[in-house]
């Protein structure tokens, strides 16, 4: 899972740092430029419900190779889509990445439902430190790849989302084989047989809200301000390179803390990592309003990525506690799907809100998100530890 993970990453990683700037590049109007990009997630969000189900049918071997298949499918449409100038059928490519994404966003989960709860979020971590070398190629491959065909920017780049891919269903195939849990935490048979809960009565509880708020918020914070990163630097008179720099810090900032997450995680506790990342994200907004250097950008995005690594970590591990087996595909398609529908959302309204508002507006924006999210968090504290909360008051 964690070499998966890094060929996802390395792929996706590409699409985050030149799909912007290919969509300004094709775009009939200007303002459809993150289009493209955005419509990376909205298909993750379409397709990661129905994703969590045919997992449970096919088996997660099967259906992350198919995943990964339509992300080859994809980055081969988008290169023959920039040597032809084609806008909508470049849309079509990235969406077909967006597919990849959605089934590769359930790799941390197989880890963690094979493993015992107190494994958990040290094996989510795990399979994210396979994004940490990806985080850095990913980028530098980008800038090296765009060039590759002199006659079509950016056309060689979305030829390596494809490669990587392709790879990634020789080693799903070749290599990975589905696991559940053994040892002390693994279900009883009355466990696995017992009747699902309510939708509602599952939502309803503490750590389910304190898992979805984590999720939903880090991922749309993080999605929000990087999918309008690489045009504001732009903007800002910072070049193309610097931009793919900018994307390439965030990448090790967001996958980096992941060789140490789970360690903290134990150390510390899930409360204070998850609030450290809600603060680490307003850092980011403060010092993105406060300067448009290009060493504001890198330590902004930075700042940004290490603060997602905590909360997206933190909330994994809650999100794994909070269902039963036979609630598991429902609880996780459910909270997929609106982290990926928050997500499309904000990657929808990056571009326009920077072209009409501009950088520091962006950053603004995501302040009341980061409040509700430390407030979720702060009750699901209070009730998982009720005699603490009271001593306090």
């Amino acid at each position: 899972m964690a070499i998966c993970q890094g060929l996802y990453t390395c792929a996706i990683s590409i699409d985050l740092t030149l799909t912007a700037l290919t969509g300004y590049q094709l775009a009939p109007d200007k303002a459809l430029a993150t289009l493209p990009f955005a419509l990376i997630t909205v298909a993750g969000a379409v397709v990661t419900w129905f994703a969590a189900f045919l997992i449970q049918r096919l088996g997660r071997r099967l259906s992350f190779a198919l995943g990964a298949l339509a992300g080859a499918v994809g980055g081969a449409i988008s290169v023959w889509s920039v040597f032809n100038g084609n806008f909508w059928s470049f849309c079509i490519g990235t969406a077909g990445v967006g597919v990849f994404q959605a089934f590769a966003q359930y790799y941390r989960l197989a880890a963690a439902d094979a493993v015992d709860t107190e494994l958990k979020s040290r094996a989510i971590s795990m399979v994210l430190t396979g994004g940490v070398i990806a985080a850095v190629l990913g980028p530098a491959l980008a800038a090296w790849s765009k060039d590759l065909f002199p006659t079509a920017l950016f056309a060689g780049a979305y030829l390596m989302v494809a490669l990587m891919s392709l790879l990634s269903i020789v080693v799903l195939l070749g290599f990975y084989r589905d696991a559940e849990t053994v040892g002390a935490d693994a279900p009883s048979v009355q466990a696995v047989q017992a009747p699902p809960r309510p939708t509602s009565e599952i939502v309803r509880q503490p750590v389910f809200m304190a898992a979805l708020a984590n999720n939903v918020v880090g991922s749309m914070v993080m999605m929000f301000i990087m999918t309008a990163a690489p045009l504001a630097a732009v903007a800002c008179h910072h070049g193309i390179d610097d931009g793919a720099s900018i994307i390439q810090w965030h990448l090790v900032g967001m996958y980096g803390p992941s060789f140490f997450a789970g360690h903290l995680i134990k150390r510390f506790g899930l409360g204070p990592i998850v609030l450290t990342g809600v603060a680490l994200n307003l850092a980011c907004a403060l010092i993105a309003m406060a300067s448009t250097t290009l060493p504001a950008f890198y330590i902004a995005l930075l700042c940004l990525g290490i603060g997602w690594n905590f909360m997206f970590v933190g909330g994994t591990t809650l999100l794994a506690q909070s269902y039963q087996p036979s609630e598991r595909a429902r609880t996780q398609g459910l909270s997929e799907f609106l982290r990926y529908a928050a997500t499309a959302l904000a990657t929808l309204g990056a571009g326009p809100l920077l072209e009409h508002y501009g950088w520091s507006a962006l950053n603004v924006a995501i302040l009341p998100l980061l409040l509700i999210c430390a407030l979720v968090n702060m009750r699901w504290m209070a009730a998982a530890n009720p005699s603490k909360a009271a001593a306090s008051a």
